[in-house]
């Protein structure tokens, strides 16, 4: 794939990346950033990630990191970012030094000595400036971790860079205006929907799988008692319809107790994308819900990122190991399929169908192999992208840039254009891409790069196979 042109680059930044950067400055966050001088910014954002390091465990990560860090840019191979734009600042490690350089030079004894001898001003607007714009272009799909001789995590960097910032009021528009109604709005949730338009939509979708199955398959809501909480990502309520049906329809299968609960529904937890607060108050409001609805488990929709902050943070903010277990819908599914409780008719979808791993899920390698059994238990035309698993390419709206829509054209150009290319090499008719902002970027990306291509959830097609005894 040969890098794209400085002219390309820059028409896919123009009126988006640049301008979002000047807006970010502008954000109401959790300071008012108009209300002091730009020089009081890198007093500031010192502040904030003096802070953090007081009160957090990643000054542990970050001595570790400034001691064994190598500029070697091994990571560069393994960045889609970079790949497209061959730009040296998009080489993760370049990025990490960033941030890593500010805590050398700041928060070591080593540094801010040699700045005292040198005449080393230290942290300057300049730096912020270049911090807010480059910490943005990347996906924080972690596939650069695995390239990395020593070690290092870059999304981690990445992440308490955009906390750091969110902390001085440099923060997406986006992400901030979501989080805020999801935490202190009226509907509390991140796409504004009422209980009351939420209970109308899950009566109209029941209609319609009667219509569509001849069964009743009801979308259980404040059922105290049952063995899972289910939490999907909030827009799926808006936009995915076929998924909510599949996940219904399974559990009519299946015959285990579930529910919705109409005091906290929204699985989205943008706090993963840009602040550790906004992370943790999200999974207080789940365990509010889970506690109040006395349920056995949490289980998590088709969302990459929900799932994972449920999986790998909730037991940290709340529990620890009394902490009730996370489940996501695909292993329920897979493990009610494999225990034989759910029946699926072979050859149901004849088109072509491809799956996409989302990062968040697969990374890990918790996630890789169940939704792959599945499809192949009812697609007779299962083809496969490469790499894919673990090693898998970023969808290239990862870690929140999705929700930006005024970097459209940059997401889709440029830190999509691995993945369009993936696509389109399979002739696949349908996409399964098992998370909600995977979905959306994924639409643009095929929509915006011409390629004849549908992108569904796992449930959307599982729904169309279900065998009801």
């Amino acid at each position: 794939m040969q890098p794209i042109s400085a002219e390309q680059r820059e028409k896919a930044f123009a009126g988006s990346k640049k301008a979002e950067v000047i807006e970010r400055q502008r954000l109401p966050v959790r300071y008012h950033v108009e209300d002091f001088q730009v020089e009081d910014r890198p007093r500031r954002f010192l502040e904030a990630f003096a802070a953090i390091l007081k009160h957090t465990n990643y000054r542990v990560a970050l001595d570790h990191y400034i001691r064994i860090s190598a500029k070697c840019a091994r990571c560069s191979v393994a960045c889609q970012v970079y790949e497209a734009t061959g730009d040296a600042h998009d080489v993760p490690c370049y990025r990490s030094e960033l941030l890593l350089s500010v805590y050398r030079r700041h928060f070591t004894m080593s540094g801010v000595l040699r700045g005292r001898l040198l005449g080393d001003p230290g942290l300057t607007d300049e730096k912020i400036q270049e911090m807010a714009a480059s910490y943005y272009d990347c996906t924080a799909c972690r596939r650069c971790h695995f390239e990395c001789p020593m070690g290092v995590d870059h999304a981690l960097i990445t992440h308490l860079s955009r906390y750091i910032l969110s902390e001085i009021g440099i923060a997406p528009r986006a992400l901030v205006v979501s989080t805020r109604e999801q935490l202190i709005g009226k509907s509390g949730n991140t796409s504004g929907i009422p209980v009351p338009a939420l209970i109308d939509s899950l009566e109209f979708l029941s209609e319609e799988m009667k219509e569509q199955r001849g069964i009743d398959i009801p979308f259980p809501v404040d059922q105290g008692g049952a063995e899972y909480l289910f939490l999907p990502a909030v827009s799926d309520y808006i936009m995915e319809a076929d998924t909510l049906m599949g996940n219904a329809a399974v559990f009519r299968a299946t015959g285990d107790s579930w529910t919705i609960g109409t005091g906290y529904f929204d699985g989205i937890n943008y706090g993963l994308f840009y602040s550790d607060q906004v992370l943790e108050h999200v999974l207080v409001k789940i365990r509010a819900e889970a506690e109040r609805l006395k349920v056995k488990k949490l289980l998590m929709g088709e969302c990459g990122h929900a799932s994972r902050v449920a999986k790998y943070f909730y037991p940290a903010f709340c529990g620890g190991r009394s902490a009730i277990p996370v489940m996501n819908i695909m292993e329920y599914t897979h493990q009610a399929w494999k225990q034989g409780r759910l029946k699926l008719k072979a050859d149901t979808i004849t088109e072509t169908v491809t799956y996409h791993d989302p990062c968040n899920i697969a990374r890990p390698g918790w996630i890789v192999e169940q939704p792959r059994e599945l499809l192949k238990a009812f697609c007779s035309n299962f083809v496969e992208m490469t790499p894919n698993g673990r090693n898998n390419i970023c969808c290239g709206g990862g870690s929140g840039t999705v929700s930006i829509d005024e970097i459209r054209p940059y997401r889709t150009t440029v830190g999509g254009r691995a993945k369009a290319e993936q696509i389109k090499a399979t002739g696949a008719k349908y996409c399964v891409a098992p998370c909600a902002n995977c979905k959306k970027q994924l639409r643009e990306l095929v929509e915006d790069n011409q390629i004849d291509c549908q992108i569904v959830g796992l449930h959307d097609l599982l729904y169309k196979a279900i065998v009801f005894d």
